[in-house]
């Protein structure tokens, strides 16, 4: 459910950035309320399941893992309301067509989420192993992006507070990418009881 909510504000929120639509911000940033209440019932059933059942070896990553990866899709859902209140701002100022530039990084940094959602649901560790690299893939691209919009805001003064806000959706993006990656190395810890982060793609 947290997965899914998360997923749909994400999309809404780009689709706001896109269509200037100030009603869909509001939507994400009403929303992103779901999605913390949701984390809540997740780290206290956890902690309820550990004080009660005192769970060992698989039984006890699968409940760490549920919660550390709630807390993940908490954080993505976050971003997802940095994204639209940056919409929301560059909405009230004329259009720079530069935001356009966001869209790759954007579909990268969705495919990569669901597919570390998909990971966590199917056991599949194979395909958490593969998002490492990607994510630093979606990394470069975000930087490209912020140094071309900081190379504008130098030479047009006029759209500065606007190349910001897209500065800041970037950056979103970036650390999207960052949770989603997160859910990914706690997905393969679950299943095979063995902490891949900072130990592959080097």
């Amino acid at each position: 459910m947290m997965s899914s909510l998360t997923d749909r504000i994400l999309q809404t929120a780009f689709e706001a950035l896109l269509n200037r639509n100030n009603e869909l911000c509001d939507h994400v940033i009403s929303e992103d309320a779901e999605i913390d209440t949701l984390e809540k019932q997740v780290d206290q059933n956890g902690v309820s399941l550990l004080i009660r059942f005192q769970p060992v070896a698989s039984d006890l990553r699968e409940v760490i893992s549920a919660m550390k990866i709630s807390t993940n899709l908490e954080r993505v859902g976050d971003h997802a309301v940095t994204i639209a209140r940056r919409a929301k701002g560059l909405n009230s100022r004329a259009t720079v067509p530069e935001v356009i530039l966001l869209e790759p990084a954007y579909q990268s940094a969705v495919a990569i989420f669901r597919d570390s959602m998909r990971a966590f649901a199917e056991a599949d560790c194979e395909l958490a192993r593969t998002l490492k690299p990607r994510d630093r893939e979606l990394d470069t691209m975000t930087s490209d992006i912020s140094e071309k919009l900081v190379a504008r805001a130098t030479a047009d003064s006029e759209f500065v507070v606007s190349y910001l806000d897209l500065i800041f959706v970037a950056r979103a993006l970036e650390r999207i990418g960052d949770h989603a990656t997160n859910i990914a190395e706690d997905s393969f810890w679950r299943v095979q009881a063995a902490d891949i982060r900072h130990t592959y793609g080097q």
